[in-house]
């Protein structure tokens, strides 16, 4: 490039917003513009003789050096995007354009910082994508595994955790955690747990760097070494408070976040909240949809769709199952004498009692008042009916005392068995509930003799 002309020209190259390079054929800068410091954070000397894919992102280099080849081999480039890291650490996103002087055996290249319209863009882009995920996903897991996918794509974000707490104080929950070095987060002082509890505490974003002089009190040995990983937390805040914090840890290519990294992942964090609670709340208005409200335990709609399953299995399978429909006698005689409250405990207990005698894999229901139906989902030779309704009348007949008042309860329980007793959800249903009344009938007139 030397010519008799080169000192003027360098000087008014330096007058322009956009950096201005050459960089030789083994990839080494030779000259740069002023631009070029303000770019990289690097200083004239240091930049020259240093070699160009050194300063770009280690997931960009690859395409960065197979358009240098193109470009070498005559085919200028033009608009070509790719990030490189700043000495400071940040990341700095790049427009190019360049080509190759054969006479000066250089290639000469044209850069202007788009990093403010990226970052706007990606802001953008993650509102849309967290905003269709939550209506998309159809839990809260599949909700963190999109959200995780989304930050990952203009965050380094291998290492990625979720945390959520209530306003009962209840020990912090870890619904989403991926981390490469395998470590629990709700191990006592846990890192993951305490970065957390932290960020939750305070409110504020918590930003740790290798070499930070400056770190959050009781976190310094996490940045003790130039070789630490850079953790970077930020609260899940909505109009009802703090709910959680996203926490993410570098990986081993060593890059840091930066407090552009914090601005973006705070303000997208916003809208992870939102949508959390948004998917918090649908779970809830489904759960309150097909469970009873006292005791918790499946209505008739859950259990109709659990019936319905068990049905279409034991028809494919050659299989059998059974429903038992459990009365409480005299069940008013309580309520009457003791009042609803105690009544309620009564069904409580009962709930709790009837799920303790079948298996996890069988459901145990509440039809409304003081019946109940077990569905046994599968049955053998080990698991008779019969023997499960023995063992349920036995577990509820032993003393209870609520609130004071002793008592005991007597059950009638009827009992239908697929395919003896029917094929279809009302046939067997009707027929448990006739059983059972006709168990309550015999008990009436045993008791009257």
């Amino acid at each position: 490039m030397a010519s008799r002309n080169s000192a003027p020209l360098a000087s008014y190259i330096d007058l322009l917003l956009d950096a201005v390079c050459a960089v030789d054929k083994q990839g080494t800068f030779v000259f740069i513009s002023a631009a070029c410091e303000q770019v990289f954070g690097y200083t004239a000397d240091e930049l020259i003789g240093q070699r160009m894919i050194d300063l770009v992102h280690p997931a960009d280099r690859q395409r960065t050096l197979d358009a240098a080849r193109e470009i070498m081999g005559g085919e200028p480039k033009l608009n070509f995007e790719n990030r490189y890291v700043r000495k400071d650490g940040r990341v700095v996103h790049l427009l190019w354009s360049a080509r190759w002087s054969e006479v000066d055996q250089l290639r000469i290249a044209v850069a202007r910082d788009i990093t403010g319209r990226k970052q706007a863009e990606s802001r953008q882009a993650a509102l849309y994508a967290i905003s269709e995920a939550a209506h998309a996903a159809e839990d809260l897991l599949a909700l963190f595994k999109r959200i995780h996918s989304i930050i990952g794509e203009w965050l380094p974000a291998l290492n990625f955790t979720v945390a959520l707490c209530d306003e009962h104080g209840a020990p912090l929950q870890f619904p989403y955690h991926v981390d490469e070095a395998g470590c629990s987060p709700d191990l006592p002082g846990a890192v993951t747990e305490r970065l957390c509890t932290e960020v939750i505490r305070s409110g504020q974003p918590l930003l740790l760097t290798p070499g930070q002089h400056t770190a959050a009190a009781g976190f310094e040995a996490l940045v003790s070494s130039q070789d630490s990983p850079c953790w970077l937390g930020v609260p899940l805040s909505s109009q009802n408070g703090t709910i959680g914090a996203v926490l993410v840890k570098s990986g081993p290519d060593g890059l840091r976040y930066t407090e552009q990294d914090q601005e973006l992942l705070h303000f997208v964090c916003a809208q992870v909240a939102t949508a959390i609670e948004r998917k918090q709340l649908h779970a809830r208005l489904h759960h309150m949809a097909r469970h009873d409200a006292l005791t918790q335990l499946p209505n008739r709609t859950l259990l109709r769709e659990r019936l319905k399953t068990a049905l279409t299995a034991a028809h494919l399978n050659d299989g059998r199952m059974a429903l038992l429909y459990v009365d409480l006698d005299r069940f008013k005689e309580v309520n009457d004498t003791h009042g609803h409250a105690i009544g309620d405990l009564l069904l409580q207990a009962v709930a709790h009692r009837l799920k303790s005698c079948v298996t996890g894999s069988d459901t145990v229901a509440r039809m409304g008042g003081d019946e109940f139906v077990v569905l046994l989902h599968r049955i053998d030779a080990g698991q008779d009916p019969e023997r499960v309704a023995a063992n349920i009348r036995q577990v509820l007949a032993q003393p209870l005392r609520l609130d004071g008042h002793g008592m005991s309860i007597q059950t009638s329980i009827g009992i239908a068995r697929y395919p003896e007793h029917g094929s279809e959800e009302s046939q067997l249903l009707r027929h448990a509930d006739e059983a059972m009344y006709g168990a309550k009938r015999r008990d009436r007139r045993r008791l009257d003799v």
